[in-house]
């Protein structure tokens, strides 16, 4: 599969961590929080911890708490389609493509639950062919945009005259809960809005430049799996979050690191999950910085699904077309995924 064209969309409400701080202090929502839980909000978004700022699609934040279950399903609904609408259309621009020259449209998610899913109205919205094959990915947590990209994959090898795209998009701040748990308390530090696609074919395209897409691996653990996952609580999505998550992401991109037995790698691509996370991946992949990794945590936060792209994209600005890629995400399960963009030529 050939990666023909990438592009990332955030919404234009955009926070500093200490603006977030200033805002929630400010609101009633700290009421029914403890001193600790005060402390903890105050540490983590008050000193470095590698985000600067974030993205929501909407204005009032300390809103994104105190919505109703009605409230937040309905923003999902409207915000979604719209943020990863944006991506699309600059990813087919890059292309030189339209709308209707797709064949398949894959999205994927987990801040929210449509029927028929995201496919449907963003191909509305965007005007894909109606026979354009529409696929739906959820559940799949942080670590979504390679699964998908590997579904992709296979649609192409079987059709590989087809145009796909694959586009992951998270409305986190419909997904926000607040309580004493630390793990709750980090993850609303943590996670923001955005949006990435990118456009694939099965063959090369006579002058473009292109990466190949392969080398897909998975590891899933089931075992770890009340240590990151959404539970709800009051119709509401909660995410679990605990404190080992860092060093149990960094062993299982580790393992699938080295399950390529040493094929070189130019460029380590992680999931930017949160800045301890990075530290513990770098920890078991010596000589392979996260430059990207910690510049998308750092303009961006955890987006959750679409953070791995946003962190391809900026590797791309400067691609020299030499090297491979190596890209890895990882959530909910717990599992963990790679795969590898080679130069086309």
């Amino acid at each position: 599969m050939y990666v023909q064209s990438l592009a990332t969309a955030v919404p234009p409400n955009r926070f500093t961590q200490n603006e977030c701080w200033e805002i929630l202090n400010g609101s009633d929502l700290v009421k029914g929080l403890t001193s600790r839980s005060l402390s903890i909000l105050r540490k983590v978004l008050t000193t470095d911890n590698g985000i600067a700022s974030r993205h929501f699609v909407t204005p009032e934040i300390e809103r994104v708490f105190d919505q109703d279950v009605d409230e937040l399903n309905e923003t999902f609904r409207r915000e979604a389609p719209l943020l990863a609408g944006r991506a699309l259309r600059d990813a087919l621009d890059r292309a030189s493509l339209r709308p209707a020259d797709l064949d398949a449209l894959l999205i994927c998610t987990c801040t929210g639950y449509l029927c028929p899913g995201l496919s449907s109205y963003v191909s509305e919205q965007l005007g894909i062919r109606s026979d354009g094959f529409l696929q739906d990915l959820v559940g799949l947590g942080c670590g979504a945009a390679i699964p998908t990209m590997r579904a992709a994959g296979h649609f192409l090898a079987a059709q590989p005259d087809s145009r796909v795209a694959v586009v992951a998009v998270e409305i986190c701040s419909a997904a926000f809960y607040l309580d004493n748990d630390p793990g709750v308390l980090i993850s609303a530090c943590l996670f923001s809005d955005g949006a990435a696609a990118a456009v694939c074919t099965g063959k090369p395209r006579a002058g473009r430049p292109a990466r190949y897409a392969h080398g897909f691996r998975t590891v899933h653990i089931p075992a770890d799996r009340e240590l990151l996952r959404f539970e709800t609580q009051a119709g509401k999505l909660r995410n679990k979050l605990h404190k080992t998550v860092p060093e149990k992401a960094a062993l299982a991109v580790k393992s699938l690191f080295s399950a390529d037995n040493g094929i070189p790698v130019g460029t380590v691509l992680a999931h930017p999950g949160g800045r301890d996370v990075l530290a513990a991946i770098e920890g078991q992949l010596p000589g392979h910085p996260l430059s990207e990794s910690y510049e998308t945590l750092r303009h961006c936060g955890n987006m959750s699904s679409p953070s791995v792209l946003f962190a391809l994209d900026r590797a791309l600005e400067n691609d020299t077309g030499e090297g491979d890629f190596w890209l890895a995400s990882f959530g909910a399960g717990f599992s963990c995924h790679s795969c590898r963009l080679s130069p086309a030529g």
